[in-house]
């Protein structure tokens, strides 16, 4: 069960690491001083990301929970 905590914990730091990510790419979409249109563009594409990486970091976390359940 060890091998379910660990990896649990990885996948959940990879969805961190991509949460990250999107706020730092909106932070900076928005201090660019875009259109609202060239704005909502970018802030499409983050979305993808954004679902992304939160389907991983709970995907880890319950992998980690069934790991100490397990245990």
């Amino acid at each position: 069960m060890e091998i379910l905590i660990w990896g649990g914990a990885a996948i959940s730091l990879i969805g961190l690491v991509g949460i990250v990510w999107v706020i730092v790419t909106v932070a900076k979409a928005r201090r660019a001083g875009l259109e609202d249109a060239a704005l909502r563009a970018r802030l499409q594409k983050v979305v993808v990301v954004n679902l992304g990486a939160l389907f991983l970091s709970v995907i880890g976390l319950m992998l980690v929970v069934v790991g100490v359940l397990l245990r």
